[in-house]
């Protein structure tokens, strides 16, 4: 199943695409008797059984997806984003290179909840706080189920599901204010998400998806999970040992490589320009940069 977050009615309504829609009109079915993703999540079995027969019922209130407003699908994940860095060989010799130093094994860090933003929401950039603003596309976990000290063979059995992330990045604060990643990595509404949640199921295998950033049209980045040092259930393990993680929990699994700040020359976003970020049976999220105002 596919769950999304949508304005409607003066407020945030949770629903899910119906299955089988056309690229012409594709129904969403509005879950009216669930808060958000959130509450589904932590409702279980019961609350996908619930999705599941408005889905196949005739009489579910639907909208046409065209017609909606999309919110961020987990708008307040469970604590900070957990992210992991230099997770693509590629994108972890190209940091290397730039740092001066040998690959290491990636680096866990966290991104505020308030840098979240809509799949389609205009990103507004502040030059007297950062000139330098790149973009890096990423798989993004949904934890389902807690748990500590999560054993890899486990560790999908605690995965709800996936969505796309940009892992928007100020590359001046993250490198130039004594190596603040969370700082770097938390503006204000810079990291598109979305645009739905798809469930686990509905992936055979999170380790063969295609990932891709387009600016104005050009393929910045093309990558595959295929080609992550540590994949999913690695990521969940290494991540849990001595930290419990919740329910609507969200993982950002790091980006390949084609950031901006490792090209020859540099290259940041500017006003005006429109990121394309995209994951293979996930979806695609598309946002333009706009000035922020004065």
């Amino acid at each position: 199943m596919r769950f999304l977050m949508f304005k409607a009615d003066g407020g945030p309504r949770l629903g899910a695409l119906r299955p089988g829609s056309t690229d012409e009109k594709v129904e969403v079915v509005e879950l009216s008797e669930i808060a958000d993703l959130r509450a589904l999540i932590d409702s279980g079995d019961e609350g996908l059984a619930h999705a599941r027969a408005a889905l196949a019922s005739s009489r579910s209130k639907s909208r046409r997806l065209a017609d909606l407003d999309l919110l961020a699908p987990l708008d307040e994940p469970r604590g900070n984003v957990i992210a992991i860095g230099r997770n693509y060989q590629k994108h972890a010799e190209e940091t290397a290179f730039m740092d001066g130093r040998e690959p290491a094994p990636p680096t866990i860090f966290t991104k505020a909840i308030t840098s979240l933003t809509e799949p389609f929401a205009d990103i507004a950039i502040d030059p007297s706080i950062s000139d330098k603003i790149d973009w890096e596309v990423e798989l993004a976990v949904v934890i389902g189920k807690r748990g500590a000290n999560i054993k890899r063979a486990r560790a999908m059995d605690h995965v709800f599901g996936y969505t796309v992330l940009n892992d928007v990045t100020a590359r001046d604060i993250q490198s130039g204010w004594g190596g603040q990643y969370f700082k770097g990595k938390s503006l204000d509404r810079s990291s598109p998400t979305g645009p739905w949640v798809v469930t686990r199921d509905e992936i055979e295998d999170p380790q063969s998806l295609k990932l891709f950033l387009r600016v104005n049209g050009v393929v910045k980045q093309e990558g595959d999970t295929r080609d992550m040092i540590y994949p999913v259930d690695a990521i969940i393990e290494w991540v849990s040992k001595g930290l419990t993680l919740l329910p609507g929990s969200l993982i950002a699994t790091g980006t390949p490589d084609g950031v901006g700040f490792a090209r020859t020359p540099p290259e940041f976003l500017k006003p005006g320009d429109v990121m394309e970020t995209e994951v293979q049976g996930i979806g695609l999220l598309r946002n333009k940069m706009v000035l922020a105002a004065g």
